[in-house]
């Protein structure tokens, strides 16, 4: 498990605009229950959660005409209960941090994997997640 004074800075970097964490496998069932869209992002520390994934989350939902109805987040490597729970709703797609997932309905509708977002600038991560906001929120 990685050291809170490491990883408080970035959860607070999406808890600030509006992120509800998910700190427990109950706290992930209570807000797959609920309807509606849900964007779910899976922190990491790793330089692509700060260079890409994060600022790409952020940027999508400041700019997106329609966005999900829940902004949520939970810490790989820290909120491990709520992170394992996060990847039964997200399979059949394989464990990945950073990652983000849009669901509908407690369905998922929309996933981002590390792979997707190595390498790419936060402008592509927040078109890719606007196109998926048009269609499904």
């Amino acid at each position: 498990m990685y050291p809170v004074e490491i990883v408080e800075p970035m959860k607070a970097e999406l808890t600030e605009h509006g992120f509800e964490e998910l700190l427990s496998a109950a706290d992930v069932d209570i807000q797959m229950s609920k309807p509606g869209t849900t964007l779910v992002m899976v922190n990491s520390v790793c330089g692509c959660s700060a260079g890409s994934a994060r600022p790409g989350v952020l940027m999508s939902v400041m700019n997106a005409e329609k966005k999900p109805d829940h902004l949520t987040t939970a810490f790989a490597g820290f909120d491990m209960e709520a992170v394992s729970k996060v990847r039964e709703y997200t399979l059949p797609y394989p464990p990945s941090s950073p990652a983000i997932a849009l669901f509908k309905n407690g369905e998922l509708v929309h996933m981002i994997e590390r792979h997707q977002i190595e390498g790419r600038p936060a402008q592509m991560i927040a078109s890719n997640l606007i196109a998926a906001f048009q269609q499904h929120c």
